[in-house]
Protein backbone atom coordinates (compact mmCIF):
# COMPACT_ATOMS: atom_id res chain seq x y z
CA UNK A 1 0.00 0.00 0.00
CA UNK A 2 0.98 3.47 -0.55
CA UNK A 3 2.56 5.12 2.74
CA UNK A 4 2.37 8.63 3.83
CA UNK A 5 4.40 9.42 6.35
CA UNK A 6 2.93 12.27 8.56
CA UNK A 7 4.50 14.71 11.28
CA UNK A 8 4.61 13.22 14.93
CA UNK A 9 2.92 14.52 17.72
CA UNK A 10 3.15 17.86 19.09
CA UNK A 11 5.69 18.69 21.85
CA UNK A 12 6.38 22.33 21.59
CA UNK A 13 5.33 25.75 20.48
CA UNK A 14 6.45 26.05 16.18
CA UNK A 15 8.32 28.66 16.07
CA UNK A 16 11.76 30.14 13.82
CA UNK A 17 14.77 30.66 15.09
CA UNK A 18 18.52 30.76 13.07
CA UNK A 19 17.52 30.13 9.90
CA UNK A 20 14.85 26.87 10.64
CA UNK A 21 11.20 26.68 10.92
CA UNK A 22 10.54 24.65 14.13
CA UNK A 23 7.36 23.18 13.31
CA UNK A 24 5.32 21.40 16.69
CA UNK A 25 6.74 18.33 16.51
CA UNK A 26 10.20 19.38 16.71
CA UNK A 27 10.66 18.55 12.56
CA UNK A 28 13.60 21.29 11.35
CA UNK A 29 12.66 22.54 8.19
CA UNK A 30 15.40 24.96 6.84
CA UNK A 31 14.26 28.59 6.00
CA UNK A 32 15.82 30.78 4.02
CA UNK A 33 15.09 34.69 3.70
CA UNK A 34 15.88 37.96 1.51
CA UNK A 35 14.77 40.91 3.58
CA UNK A 36 14.62 44.66 1.91
CA UNK A 37 17.16 47.11 3.43
CA UNK A 38 14.38 48.99 5.04
CA UNK A 39 10.82 48.26 6.90
CA UNK A 40 9.02 45.17 4.36
CA UNK A 41 5.95 46.86 2.99
CA UNK A 42 4.39 43.31 2.60
CA UNK A 43 5.70 39.30 3.46
CA UNK A 44 5.56 36.68 1.04
CA UNK A 45 5.99 32.91 1.28
CA UNK A 46 7.11 30.53 -1.07
CA UNK A 47 6.70 27.18 -1.53
CA UNK A 48 8.93 25.31 -4.24
CA UNK A 49 7.53 22.54 -5.88
CA UNK A 50 7.89 18.15 -5.97
CA UNK A 51 11.59 17.49 -5.87
CA UNK A 52 12.60 20.82 -5.32
CA UNK A 53 13.57 23.19 -1.84
CA UNK A 54 13.62 26.10 -0.78
CA UNK A 55 17.13 27.59 -2.82
CA UNK A 56 14.46 28.07 -6.23
CA UNK A 57 13.44 31.31 -4.50
CA UNK A 58 16.76 32.62 -4.45
CA UNK A 59 16.72 35.10 -7.62
CA UNK A 60 13.03 36.24 -7.20
CA UNK A 61 13.47 36.76 -3.44
CA UNK A 62 16.60 38.85 -3.82
CA UNK A 63 14.58 40.86 -6.57
CA UNK A 64 10.98 41.15 -4.65
CA UNK A 65 13.34 42.01 -1.14
CA UNK A 66 14.84 45.25 -3.52
CA UNK A 67 11.36 45.88 -3.86
CA UNK A 68 10.33 46.48 -0.66
CA UNK A 69 9.23 43.06 0.17
CA UNK A 70 10.48 40.36 2.65
CA UNK A 71 10.53 36.77 1.21
CA UNK A 72 10.40 33.79 3.40
CA UNK A 73 10.65 30.03 1.65
CA UNK A 74 10.94 26.61 3.56
CA UNK A 75 12.05 23.22 2.40
CA UNK A 76 8.86 21.13 2.84
CA UNK A 77 8.55 18.17 4.75
CA UNK A 78 10.85 15.06 2.92
CA UNK A 79 11.95 17.90 0.29
CA UNK A 80 15.71 19.29 0.36
CA UNK A 81 17.39 19.17 3.74
CA UNK A 82 14.06 18.62 5.89
CA UNK A 83 13.05 15.70 7.68
CA UNK A 84 12.85 11.87 5.56
CA UNK A 85 14.17 13.19 2.75
CA UNK A 86 11.99 11.45 -0.53
CA UNK A 87 8.77 10.28 1.53
CA UNK A 88 5.84 11.88 1.36
CA UNK A 89 4.32 13.62 4.66
CA UNK A 90 0.76 13.83 3.27
CA UNK A 91 -1.54 16.80 2.45
CA UNK A 92 -2.41 17.67 5.84
CA UNK A 93 1.61 18.12 7.01
CA UNK A 94 1.89 20.39 4.04
CA UNK A 95 -0.91 22.70 4.61
CA UNK A 96 -0.87 22.69 8.38
CA UNK A 97 3.24 23.60 8.06
CA UNK A 98 1.97 26.17 5.61
CA UNK A 99 -0.53 27.74 8.47
CA UNK A 100 1.75 27.89 11.05
CA UNK A 101 3.99 29.69 9.27
CA UNK A 102 1.77 32.05 7.93
CA UNK A 103 0.50 32.50 11.49
CA UNK A 104 4.38 33.19 13.01
CA UNK A 105 5.37 35.82 10.07
CA UNK A 106 1.88 37.39 11.17
CA UNK A 107 2.87 38.25 14.31
CA UNK A 108 5.99 39.56 13.49
CA UNK A 109 4.89 41.90 11.16
CA UNK A 110 1.25 42.41 12.20
CA UNK A 111 1.26 45.55 9.87
CA UNK A 112 2.26 44.36 6.70
CA UNK A 113 -0.07 42.33 4.29
CA UNK A 114 0.77 38.37 3.61
CA UNK A 115 0.92 36.83 0.02
CA UNK A 116 1.54 33.65 -0.33
CA UNK A 117 3.69 32.46 -3.96
CA UNK A 118 3.18 28.47 -4.89
CA UNK A 119 5.10 26.86 -8.01
CA UNK A 120 3.82 24.22 -9.07
CA UNK A 121 3.21 21.31 -6.36
CA UNK A 122 3.23 24.42 -3.93
CA UNK A 123 0.58 26.04 -5.72
CA UNK A 124 -1.59 22.83 -5.22
CA UNK A 125 -0.62 23.10 -1.33
CA UNK A 126 -1.51 26.51 -1.00
CA UNK A 127 -4.66 26.07 -3.18
CA UNK A 128 -5.57 23.68 -1.11
CA UNK A 129 -4.87 25.52 2.40
CA UNK A 130 -6.73 28.47 0.97
CA UNK A 131 -9.65 26.10 0.39
CA UNK A 132 -9.60 23.29 3.46
CA UNK A 133 -7.96 24.92 6.01
CA UNK A 134 -8.83 28.00 8.55
CA UNK A 135 -6.05 29.69 7.36
CA UNK A 136 -4.70 33.26 8.99
CA UNK A 137 -6.09 36.62 6.97
CA UNK A 138 -4.13 36.09 3.57
CA UNK A 139 -4.23 39.70 1.70
CA UNK A 140 -3.00 37.43 -1.69
CA UNK A 141 -2.25 34.54 -3.17
CA UNK A 142 0.25 33.72 -6.32
CA UNK A 143 0.29 30.23 -8.34
CA UNK A 144 2.93 29.47 -10.40
CA UNK A 145 1.97 26.86 -12.88
CA UNK A 146 0.08 25.05 -10.33
CA UNK A 147 -0.15 21.48 -10.54
CA UNK A 148 -3.46 20.62 -11.69
CA UNK A 149 -2.85 17.40 -13.08
CA UNK A 150 -6.04 15.66 -11.21
CA UNK A 151 -5.93 11.82 -12.27
CA UNK A 152 -9.77 12.83 -13.92
CA UNK A 153 -7.62 14.80 -16.31
CA UNK A 154 -4.90 11.60 -17.07
CA UNK A 155 -5.80 8.82 -19.63
CA UNK A 156 -6.76 5.52 -17.60
CA UNK A 157 -3.47 3.52 -18.21
CA UNK A 158 -1.71 6.29 -16.71
CA UNK A 159 -3.98 5.84 -13.91
CA UNK A 160 -4.17 2.47 -13.92
CA UNK A 161 -0.17 2.39 -13.72
CA UNK A 162 -0.02 4.66 -11.19
CA UNK A 163 -2.09 2.35 -8.92
CA UNK A 164 -0.66 -0.79 -9.64
CA UNK A 165 3.01 0.18 -8.71
CA UNK A 166 1.64 2.41 -6.16
CA UNK A 167 -0.18 -1.08 -4.54
CA UNK A 168 2.72 -3.20 -5.20
CA UNK A 169 5.79 -1.63 -5.19
CA UNK A 170 5.74 1.78 -3.26
CA UNK A 171 9.07 1.82 -2.70
CA UNK A 172 10.47 1.83 -6.41
CA UNK A 173 12.12 5.03 -7.54
CA UNK A 174 11.62 6.31 -10.76
CA UNK A 175 14.49 8.36 -12.36
CA UNK A 176 12.53 9.89 -15.41
CA UNK A 177 15.69 9.59 -17.83
CA UNK A 178 14.10 9.20 -21.45
CA UNK A 179 11.46 11.27 -20.88
CA UNK A 180 12.31 14.13 -23.03
CA UNK A 181 10.35 17.36 -21.33
CA UNK A 182 11.99 20.65 -21.28
CA UNK A 183 10.86 22.44 -17.81
CA UNK A 184 12.56 25.63 -18.80
CA UNK A 185 15.13 27.25 -21.66
CA UNK A 186 17.66 28.49 -18.78
CA UNK A 187 19.95 25.36 -19.94
CA UNK A 188 22.12 26.44 -16.93
CA UNK A 189 20.04 26.57 -14.22
CA UNK A 190 18.97 23.30 -15.50
CA UNK A 191 22.50 22.16 -15.52
CA UNK A 192 23.00 23.37 -11.44
CA UNK A 193 19.87 21.45 -10.78
CA UNK A 194 21.50 18.12 -12.48
CA UNK A 195 24.39 18.62 -9.94
CA UNK A 196 22.53 19.99 -6.62
CA UNK A 197 22.68 17.19 -4.10
CA UNK A 198 19.37 19.07 -2.63
CA UNK A 199 18.07 18.09 -5.61
CA UNK A 200 15.88 14.73 -5.76
CA UNK A 201 16.44 13.10 -8.40
CA UNK A 202 15.39 9.08 -7.69
CA UNK A 203 11.59 9.09 -6.96
CA UNK A 204 9.76 6.98 -4.78
CA UNK A 205 6.37 5.75 -6.54
CA UNK A 206 4.24 6.42 -3.33
CA UNK A 207 5.39 10.40 -3.46
CA UNK A 208 3.74 9.99 -6.87
CA UNK A 209 0.68 8.59 -5.69
CA UNK A 210 0.45 11.04 -2.72
CA UNK A 211 1.48 14.06 -5.22
CA UNK A 212 -1.32 13.21 -7.50
CA UNK A 213 -3.99 12.91 -4.53
CA UNK A 214 -3.21 16.80 -3.74
CA UNK A 215 -3.01 17.22 -7.34
CA UNK A 216 -6.48 15.54 -6.78
CA UNK A 217 -7.95 17.97 -4.14
CA UNK A 218 -6.28 21.58 -5.69
CA UNK A 219 -8.09 21.10 -9.08
CA UNK A 220 -11.83 20.08 -7.13
CA UNK A 221 -11.30 23.52 -5.42
CA UNK A 222 -11.55 25.88 -8.46
CA UNK A 223 -15.07 27.39 -7.21
CA UNK A 224 -14.30 27.32 -3.55
CA UNK A 225 -10.80 29.03 -4.03
CA UNK A 226 -11.73 32.62 -2.87
CA UNK A 227 -9.25 36.24 -2.17
CA UNK A 228 -7.12 38.04 -4.82
CA UNK A 229 -5.31 35.45 -6.97
CA UNK A 230 -2.85 35.58 -9.91
CA UNK A 231 -2.34 32.96 -11.33
CA UNK A 232 0.37 32.58 -14.13
CA UNK A 233 1.06 29.74 -16.29
CA UNK A 234 3.52 29.52 -19.40
CA UNK A 235 2.32 28.25 -22.94
CA UNK A 236 4.96 26.00 -23.42
CA UNK A 237 4.62 24.41 -20.63
CA UNK A 238 5.57 20.33 -20.47
CA UNK A 239 5.24 19.42 -17.36
CA UNK A 240 1.46 20.39 -16.56
CA UNK A 241 -0.59 20.22 -19.60
CA UNK A 242 -2.81 23.09 -20.65
CA UNK A 243 -6.14 20.92 -20.92
CA UNK A 244 -5.98 20.84 -17.11
CA UNK A 245 -4.66 23.91 -16.29
CA UNK A 246 -7.19 25.70 -18.84
CA UNK A 247 -10.50 23.49 -17.27
CA UNK A 248 -9.43 24.51 -13.67
CA UNK A 249 -9.34 28.07 -14.99
CA UNK A 250 -12.87 28.23 -16.86
CA UNK A 251 -14.63 27.37 -13.20
CA UNK A 252 -11.97 29.07 -11.79
CA UNK A 253 -13.49 32.08 -13.19
CA UNK A 254 -17.00 32.00 -12.87
CA UNK A 255 -16.86 32.76 -9.36
CA UNK A 256 -15.73 36.44 -7.93
CA UNK A 257 -13.62 37.03 -11.34
CA UNK A 258 -12.76 40.29 -10.56
CA UNK A 259 -10.36 39.72 -7.49
CA UNK A 260 -8.72 37.00 -10.09
CA UNK A 261 -5.70 37.92 -12.84
CA UNK A 262 -4.67 34.81 -15.00
CA UNK A 263 -1.36 35.70 -16.55
CA UNK A 264 -0.24 33.24 -19.89
CA UNK A 265 3.24 33.46 -21.57
CA UNK A 266 3.87 32.98 -24.91
CA UNK A 267 7.52 31.78 -24.48
CA UNK A 268 7.24 30.97 -20.35
CA UNK A 269 8.21 26.71 -19.31
CA UNK A 270 6.94 25.38 -16.12
CA UNK A 271 10.01 27.43 -14.57
CA UNK A 272 8.30 30.65 -15.01
CA UNK A 273 10.13 32.30 -12.33
CA UNK A 274 13.59 30.69 -13.18
CA UNK A 275 12.93 31.05 -17.37
CA UNK A 276 15.46 33.69 -19.49
CA UNK A 277 12.69 35.95 -19.40
CA UNK A 278 12.09 35.45 -15.37
CA UNK A 279 12.33 38.95 -14.72
CA UNK A 280 9.34 39.35 -16.63
CA UNK A 281 7.08 37.32 -14.23
CA UNK A 282 8.63 38.94 -11.40
CA UNK A 283 7.77 42.72 -12.38
CA UNK A 284 4.00 41.35 -13.31
CA UNK A 285 4.16 39.69 -9.53
CA UNK A 286 5.36 43.00 -7.46
CA UNK A 287 3.31 45.32 -9.56
CA UNK A 288 -0.03 42.92 -8.74
CA UNK A 289 0.58 43.12 -5.34
CA UNK A 290 1.67 46.48 -4.99
CA UNK A 291 -1.82 47.25 -7.02
CA UNK A 292 -4.32 44.38 -7.45
CA UNK A 293 -6.46 46.46 -9.68
CA UNK A 294 -4.24 47.62 -12.20
CA UNK A 295 -2.76 45.99 -15.62
CA UNK A 296 0.28 43.52 -15.74
CA UNK A 297 2.87 45.66 -16.95
CA UNK A 298 4.02 42.43 -19.77
CA UNK A 299 0.18 42.42 -21.19
CA UNK A 300 0.46 38.35 -19.82
CA UNK A 301 -3.12 38.78 -18.57
CA UNK A 302 -4.55 40.09 -21.91
CA UNK A 303 -3.07 37.74 -23.69
CA UNK A 304 -5.19 34.88 -21.28
CA UNK A 305 -8.12 36.80 -21.56
CA UNK A 306 -8.04 36.58 -25.06
CA UNK A 307 -6.72 32.33 -25.18
CA UNK A 308 -9.57 31.73 -22.40
CA UNK A 309 -12.23 33.70 -24.45
CA UNK A 310 -11.44 31.37 -27.07
CA UNK A 311 -12.16 28.34 -25.26
CA UNK A 312 -15.67 29.47 -24.34
CA UNK A 313 -16.63 30.34 -27.98
CA UNK A 314 -18.79 28.78 -29.62
CA UNK A 315 -16.70 28.42 -32.79
CA UNK A 316 -13.55 26.93 -30.69
CA UNK A 317 -12.38 23.86 -31.68
CA UNK A 318 -10.53 23.47 -28.36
Amino acid sequence: MPKIYPPGEKSQAAHISDGIFVAEDGANLPLRHWLPEDEPKAVLIALHGFNDYSHFFDGPGRYFSSQGIACFAYDQRGFGAAPRRGLWAGEAAYTSDLKILASLLKQRYPNRPIYLLGESMGGAVIITAMSKTKMPKIDGIILSAPALWARSTMPWYQTSLLWTLAHSMPWLTLTGRGVRITPSDNIEMLRALGKDPWIIKKTRVDAIHGLTDLMDTAYSSATSLQGNTLLLYGEKDEIIPKKPTYKFLQKFMETNAADKTVAFYPKGYHMLLRDLQASTAWKDIAAWIYSTTQKLPSGADNRAQHVLAQLTSPTSKQ
